[in-house]
């Protein structure tokens, strides 16, 4: 039953493309939902293949000296006692510390793509963490969306009520990423990536989006009574579309950006002022 039960998914998690099967599962390497993400299915994978081989060398190992070495009838005697075997303990010293070597130097690879932020980002946008919703500033185009909690009440129709985050398909997204009271967690799994955000403190990453479709997004971080309820909606379309969604927030009024003035920090020391 855990072995099924871990297979299942989301389907709208990894969508399909025709022709090129579903992503999920073994991650093939050129299914990156983002420029980013490919990287690390490949650390994923490759991973896997790794822990599958060393496995089969230890069950390998494990059964043959089960076998070649158990108590025969009729032996009464113990086998030969060694104390040391030198080229035994330098193997089983040197070669763990070759894996975790290899480990180590394409995870910190695969990291440093992730948080490398050196580009020139198309589009800015900053994101407020907050019991329990999220504000989303889009600093290049000068609106904002103040998210508010959405009770979710297992009817159809519930999640349309989301906040949803706007995003340009091939275009480079630089994300601010705040909290304006405890802890939270920003994470689009579909994107293989979450970020914390720590009150306090400021984090960012940047991500291009190489395919349009509605994606999920939510809190990863335990964030209070109604954690459960801090999901929003990602939608990364084409860029007429998302100029048409900026344009809506403009109309609305909803222009400037909402900062660091409605946190509960500051709402807190001015009361202490006061």
């Amino acid at each position: 039953m855990a072995l099924v039960v871990a297979a299942c998914a989301p389907a709208d998690q990894f969508p399909s493309e025709p022709g090129k099967g579903v992503d999920v599962g073994f991650l093939p390497s050129d299914h990156g939902i983002t420029d980013r993400t490919g990287g690390l299915i490949d650390l994923w994978n490759g991973s896997w293949i790794a822990a599958l081989a060393v496995g089969a060398v230890v069950w390998g190992l494990t059964i043959w000296c089960i076998v070649v070495y158990r108590k025969r009838k009729n032996d009464d005697q113990l086998p030969v006692q060694l104390r040391y075997h030198v080229p035994l303990e330098l193997m089983y010293t040197v070669i763990p510390i070759l894996m975790i070597g290899v480990l180590f130097f394409f995870s910190t690879k695969v990291t440093g793509e992730f948080q490398d932020v050196s580009a020139e980002p198309d589009v800015e946008i900053e994101v407020y963490g907050k019991q329990w919703s999220w504000d989303f500033n889009y600093l290049s185009d000068d609106v904002y969306f103040s998210g508010e909690r959405v009770q979710l009440t297992g009817e159809v129709g519930v999640e349309e009520t989301l906040p949803t985050l706007y995003l340009p398909v091939d275009e480079t997204v630089e994300f601010t990423l705040k909290s304006r009271d405890v802890a939270h967690s920003f994470w689009i799994p579909a994107f293989l990536y979450k970020v914390d955000l720590i009150p306090g403190r400021t984090n960012t990453f940047q991500v291009t989006p190489e395919r349009e479709g509605t994606y999920s997004g939510k809190c990863a971080e335990l964030c209070g009574e109604f954690h459960s309820e801090m999901l929003f909606n990602v939608e990364v379309v084409d860029r007429a579309t998302y100029d048409d969604e900026m344009a809506a927030l403009r109309e609305a009024g909803q222009t400037g950006r909402q900062g660091d003035e409605l946190n509960r920090q500051y709402h807190v020391a001015e009361e202490d002022l006061n």
